[in-house]
């Protein structure tokens, strides 16, 4: 056991005031959230074990001690299986030094949904299969190697185009530490950790918080810096059978809103050129592309008179 064990015990304690759990506040104190016997009186274990465990000295840990230790710090369900996965950390085989590649049928497959965009990204957020549309709307076919981390907190231009930028990076940090922790010897991950930890002071707060979070489903705003304002959900999926944690990720618009056919007027595009239509921000600076803004701003434009007209 690393002390990212100890880390994120902590940062859970942190969180919770003796108040929140109907313990009384006595004296000065000198760390933020429940001290170590709160937590401990909390969970029905002693000070001493809690304290080894916290530091990393205690192999053998009861499945009935995680679960008092998890409802003590209010965990949540992927929070309770990343306190496991750290107590008991099990190895996988080591993945090739090249990297995580997707079975050809996954780039089928994503081929053939050429109604909403989608991608499957690895354990370090490298983006290693995506369909036309997808890369019609985040440009991953301009870089060698994209990663999902890189495109939040290096590119300059990353928020303009997530105008909800801090539930954005919130959420990267949070589902990389998750894959990170299933996926300890990804290659590349340390690197990826370092480099960004020396590029963005926003990305070292994020991860010195320990947030672990799934990728699941939810909803995401973007602004595509042709068509405007894009508000989707999306839905993950995990691909199986690889040596590797990989999720699929797709956005899916509601019907008839303007984002589906804004999301309908780039799949035209992208079908009929090849790729994406060329234009200025974070997705041209990933990518090559033909000279077709004019005519799909021409397109956006229609739609969004339609739309103001009722239709």
């Amino acid at each position: 056991m690393s002390n990212e064990l100890g880390e994120f015990l902590r940062t859970r304690r942190a969180r919770i005031t003796p108040e929140d759990v109907g313990l009384p506040r006595i004296g000065r104190r000198r760390v933020a959230g429940l001290r170590r016997d709160e937590l401990a009186r909390l969970a029905g274990v002693s000070v001493e074990y809690y304290t080894r465990l916290e530091q990393g000295r205690s192999p053998n840990v009861s499945e009935h001690v995680l679960d008092a230790i998890g409802n003590a710090l209010s965990l949540n369900e992927t929070e309770q299986e990343h306190l496991r996965i750290l107590v008991r950390p099990t190895r996988r085989a080591r993945p090739s030094p090249r990297g995580a590649k997707v079975r050809p049928t996954v780039q089928l497959m994503l081929d053939q949904m050429d109604r909403l965009p989608a991608f499957v990204f690895g354990p370090t957020l490298d983006v290693l299969a995506w369909n036309r549309l997808s890369d019609a709307v985040s440009g991953f076919s301009a870089d060698e190697r994209p990663n999902l981390c890189r495109a939040v907190f290096l590119d300059p231009a990353a928020r303009d185009f997530y105008p909800q930028w801090a539930c954005a990076a919130e959420d990267t940090v949070a589902v990389l530490r998750w894959m990170a922790t299933r996926n300890p010897d990804a290659p590349g991950l340390a690197t990826l950790i370092g480099e960004l930890s020396l590029g963005s002071q926003a990305f070292r707060e994020l991860w010195a918080r320990h947030d672990v979070r799934e990728k699941t489903a939810g909803t995401k705003r973007m602004n595509h810096p042709i068509v405007g304002e894009l508000d989707v959900a999306y839905e993950s999926f995990p691909v199986p059978g690889q040596a590797v944690d990989m999720v699929l990720v797709t956005y899916v618009p509601e019907p008839g809103s303007p984002t589906a056919e804004k999301l309908a007027v780039l799949a035209s595009w992208a079908a009929s050129e090849g790729s994406a239509p060329e234009h200025e921000g974070p997705v041209a600076e990933r990518g090559a592309v033909p000279r077709s803004a004019d005519r799909v701003e021409d397109r956006v434009r229609d739609v969004e008179e339609g739309a103001a007209d009722g239709g």
